[in-house]
């Protein structure tokens, strides 16, 4: 079995742009491919206020991918709304707990969080905003909430996390093919599903493109 893994971040904005060409690829992938998400735990639980200087970089992070990425909408408001945290656990670890209900919510959650973050300037290093993210899915929230919470889903978490950091990625998005016993680096594009598919093609010598 070949298996395609993307590791990410529910709260990387720049898996956030990369949102549209990813589903575009996934969409267009044999069946002979099994997908697989890992969260990859981009900043780790605390409750110390953002600086200044990481809001400022953050922001920049966000202009820059609106030029880049053209069609990628960000809700600055959340500068000014919310009390901002570099912590991204809680979002990983919800995204965990939703794909524990069923694995069909795995992506709903993380749109959920992309969308209540960067269009409703809502902060999803909050429990509330997560919660919210949880109904809005359609999720039992009373067994989203534990499962957020409990030391199963956070061993989920960790061996992801271990999974990730043991391929060969350069931060989030990445992608990675596992092919007979290899982990190959997929280029990102954030433009163009072609060449992704192109890539993956040529690397499995898959003739179901």
């Amino acid at each position: 079995m070949t298996t395609l893994y993307y590791v990410h971040d529910p709260m990387c904005s720049w898996c956030w742009a990369f949102r549209p060409v990813l589903h575009e690829a996934l969409s267009k992938l044999p069946e002979s491919i099994e997908v697989n998400y890992l969260v990859g735990g981009l900043a780790p639980d605390s409750d110390e206020t953002m600086d200044d200087d990481t809001q400022t970089m953050i922001q920049h992070h966000w202009n820059n991918i609106i030029e880049r990425v053209p069609g990628t909408q960000f809700n600055f408001d959340f500068w000014t709304l919310n009390i901002p945290r570099r912590s991204t656990y809680s979002a990983c670890r919800a995204v965990l707990a939703a794909k524990n209900q069923n694995p069909n919510f795995e992506d709903a959650m993380i749109h959920a969080i992309q969308q209540v973050y960067y269009l409703q300037a809502q902060n999803p290093s909050d429990e509330n905003t997560l919660m919210t993210c949880a109904e809005s899915v359609g999720l039992n929230t009373e067994q989203f909430q534990g499962d957020l919470h409990s030391i199963q889903t956070n061993q989920q978490f960790i061996e992801q996390v271990k999974l990730a950091r043991s391929m060969p990625i350069r931060g989030f998005p990445s992608l990675v093919l596992e092919e007979k016993g290899r982990f190959i680096s997929v280029p990102i594009d954030y433009l163009n599903a072609e060449s992704i598919l192109n890539f993956i093609a040529a690397a499995t010598e898959d003739k179901n493109f």
